[in-house]
């Protein structure tokens, strides 16, 4: 019955009510750093409370908001290791410095996910947002998660990093643009596989995303606004005005800044298979809701 509502009504726009823009922001704040994938989260949210699809270009855009509590917080490692690069792109006496190497780490991981998103974008939009595809990815990626926490040494921290660190990680960070998978997950499970700490691997996965986020949050500023692109293969796609857009932004900004140093201090002292069991018990519940009629796939 879901389904069939969701057909008669595809390619409806309806406006972004304050309320969901509000809700939107704190979801996006509460779970991008956390290894549960806030794209899910706000797919989810989406369809729960508001029954349409805020769109992948909303989620874009919210987090420039937690990537600029990302700057903020790791300004100073930032402006060592950007200063290290430009130093050492002209003086090659400063090219051995760990900054510079950390640098073009961060850029070289950055490109698969780029390309990725580039050449699937209209997929992305559309037709990965479906959400059987999120609940089989959130309960698929958990175990993928749980093998990682399980198997990982733990025995190296960011002065061992190398450049093939940076590829295997950046290439998981580029299996996030599918809802459910996670980046924080994604770039986490991998750093673990290659024997990273968990810190060691959230603090990389925290420089590497700021690439990433920022390119794809500013073109896609456009898309969010355009309901006749955004809307295509979604039943019903909510569009924000500028100033909702801005609220929920500022809003996951906020929140994100505390999600940061809360999560570091947590990978510290604890694993993450908390967040394993939180993900197989959401997904199993969307699977249900998704099952009966309750909820549209679409």
């Amino acid at each position: 019955m879901a389904e069939q509502r969701a057909r008669e009504r595809v390619g409806h726009v309806t406006d972004m009510t304050w309320i969901e823009a509000i809700i939107l922001g704190i979801v996006q704040g509460l779970t991008e750093f956390l290894p549960v994938s806030s794209s899910a989260h706000m797919r989810i949210t989406s369809a729960l409370l508001f029954d349409r699809d805020a769109g992948a270009s909303f989620t874009a855009v919210t987090q420039l908001g937690t990537e600029a509590a990302v700057l903020i917080y790791f300004a100073k490692d930032i402006w060592r290791i950007t200063r290290a690069w430009f130093v050492g792109i002209f003086n090659r006496a400063e090219r051995a410095h760990a900054d510079y190497k950390m640098a073009w780490y961060v850029i070289i991981g950055s490109i698969p996910i780029g390309a990725v998103g580039f050449a699937f974008k209209d997929q992305i939009r559309s037709g990965a947002r479906n959400l059987w595809l999120v609940a089989t990815m959130l309960i698929v990626f958990a175990f993928v998660i749980a093998f990682a926490e399980y198997w990982g040494r733990q025995t190296r921290d960011l002065t061992g990093f190398t450049l093939r660190d940076g590829i295997v990680m950046g290439l998981a960070q580029a299996m996030a643009l599918i809802p459910g998978v996670s980046r924080s997950g994604g770039t986490l499970s991998a750093g673990l596989f290659l024997g990273l700490t968990r810190e060691a691997a959230a603090r990389y996965s925290f420089l590497l995303a700021i690439p990433a986020v920022v390119m794809s949050g500013i073109f896609s500023l456009e898309d969010v606004f355009t309901p006749a692109a955004a809307a295509e293969g979604v039943a019903v796609f909510s569009v924000p005005s500028p100033a909702q857009m801005v609220v929920a932004t500022l809003i996951a900004f906020a929140i994100g800044y505390a999600a940061i140093a809360w999560l570091l201090r947590y990978v510290v002292r604890h694993t993450l298979y908390i967040f394993v069991l939180y993900r197989v018990a959401l997904g199993s519940v969307l699977l249900a809701l998704l099952s009966t009629g309750a909820l549209a796939a679409t």
